[in-house]
């Protein structure tokens, strides 16, 4: 077969950069390349119209590559070149993956078994409006029932009401009560699964009609457990077990054994893990408890996890558990690391960072030709390029400094600073900040994008490129 000819498009600021990186990837790969450079110096700013009228496509290309801010219709171009066309990635450090194939997930990646109970904590303290305002969200982000938490001292007289009011909005529904007095209307009203029954309530259970949670009566010997499966297994009442989990500094480690221990006993019985203990009393973001949590279940057999999202740093859990139960799913059932499957549960740091070179930074000030400033995270220090210019420095106080003040502090940059009114600093303040961010914390910084929060990220609008592109649009329509 003849070897594969890829026909790089790009424009003049980025050729350096892509040359150095395709040049690698071609000899690992061993592909054939040429590289466009088009009349044009951001990349960015390209339409596929405008390529289409300025392209020279190599005539033995298997492949078109268009840089990854490249959006439109591709139709025009289509017209004019004899290859397949596709968009790059945004960012060429990451050419190497995306010409490999890698980090596509499965097609069959997002399937789970795992079931999310979220509880509303203290629902006769709330209103009813506020309740469902809840039970809506937590619906939305992946919840499969809600769950209507009581508090102690009961019986509440409007747990009816409530269950029926979450009904009528279409959703499912738990009651969480050890109250006959409170399960038995929620019952009649609509819920389906009941949290939690043991020897206090289990005769009462028989005549709910439908399924609920068994606990043992004493947490760390599992006593009463038996008596109340076997009750209410004769009765059929369909019924899942948790063997309940401690938070750390309690029992923690040993709750998980009882878990494994309730596994063994009763191999085929559903079992559920409130999982709140560990994610509500812990001072650490969520999302990896949750995930490691959840992971346990998916080995163990544990089909439901009920959690709440009280406290600030647990605040999206059910979010985080919807995504962590279908990492783990494909793990387990494939017999893969959970790894490089679900980026957007990696918000802290990202999951890898591409270096941009010292030597493309210099190459990169010497090509520039306009006053526009370029802002790299790289090594530890914020970077602004621009025409014949190249400040760095960890900290972007001292940075904006030497951009105002040539020679500030005995730097021996020596030029002036260029379209800084006060629009322009603001925007290069906020891009700065993102960009000392991404450094203390290692992530990857693009100018004018949003950070990599995964599942939190917020996209941005990007200011330059609009701008930008009003500037082009001008330029070409006076002839290019």
């Amino acid at each position: 077969m003849p070897r594969e000819h890829l026909h790089f498009v790009t424009g003049r600021l980025a050729e350096f950069a892509l040359r150095a990186v395709v040049t690698k990837v071609a000899a690992e790969r061993g592909f054939d390349f040429t590289i466009d450079v088009l009349p044009i110096t951001v990349a960015a700013l390209m339409s596929p119209a405008w390529i289409a009228r300025h392209i020279q496509a190599n005539a033995n290309a298997t492949k078109i590559i268009l840089p990854g801010y490249c959006h439109g219709d591709l139709a025009p171009l289509a017209a004019v070149v004899n290859a397949p066309i596709q968009t790059g990635p945004r960012d060429l450090q990451q050419l190497p993956e995306f010409l490999g194939g890698k980090g596509e997930r499965p097609a069959e990646y997002g399937r789970y078994d795992i079931q999310i109970i979220a509880e509303i904590n203290h629902a006769p303290r709330q209103s009813l409006a506020d309740i469902i305002r809840q039970a809506k969200t937590l619906a939305a982000d992946g919840a499969d029932l809600i769950d209507v938490g009581c508090d102690p001292g009961g019986p509440w007289l409007g747990v009816a009401d409530c269950v029926k009011a979450l009904r009528d909005e279409g959703l499912r529904v738990s009651i969480d009560s050890l109250d006959p007095r409170e399960i038995a209307p929620a019952v009649r009203a609509g819920a389906e699964l009941v949290l939690s029954v043991n020897s206090s309530n289990r005769a009462a259970a028989c005549d709910w009609g439908c399924e609920v949670v068994v606990i043992p009566d004493d947490f760390p010997t599992l006593v009463g457990l038996e008596g109340t499966i076997e009750l209410l297994a004769e009765a059929k009442v369909p019924l899942r077990v948790d063997a309940v989990l401690e938070p750390i500094g309690f029992g923690f480690a040993a709750s998980l054994g009882r878990y494994l221990e309730v596994r063994r006993r009763y191999p085929d019985v559903e079992m559920m893990m409130g999982i709140g203990n560990l994610t509500e009393l812990t001072d650490s973001d969520s999302a990896g408890v949750n995930t490691l949590l959840l992971g346990f279940c998916q080995e163990v057999g544990i089909r439901s996890v009920l959690t709440t999202q009280v406290i600030n740093w647990a605040r999206t859990s059910v979010r985080e558990c919807d995504l962590a139960r279908r990492l783990v799913y494909h793990a387990v059932q494939n017999r893969v690391p959970p790894k490089r499957l679900e980026p957007r549960l990696v918000t802290l740091r990202d999951a890898k960072l591409h270096e941009t070179a010292d030597e493309t930074l210099r190459q990169l000030a010497g090509a520039i030709k306009d006053n526009n400033y370029r802002i790299f995270a790289e090594r530890g220090e914020v970077h602004i390029v621009s025409a014949n210019l190249h400040l760095s420095s960890p900290d972007p106080f001292l940075l904006m400094e030497r951009l105002l003040h040539p020679g500030f502090g005995g730097a021996s940059d020596t030029h002036a600073p260029a379209q800084l009114d006060a629009s322009h600093a603001f925007y290069l303040g906020y891009e700065m900040c993102k960009a000392a961010t991404a450094v203390a914390l290692g992530k990857q910084y693009r100018q004018d994008e949003a950070l990599d929060w995964g599942y939190l990220t917020i996209e941005e609008e990007s200011h330059r490129l609009k701008k930008s592109n009003v500037k082009a649009a001008g330029k070409q329509g006076a002839g290019e």
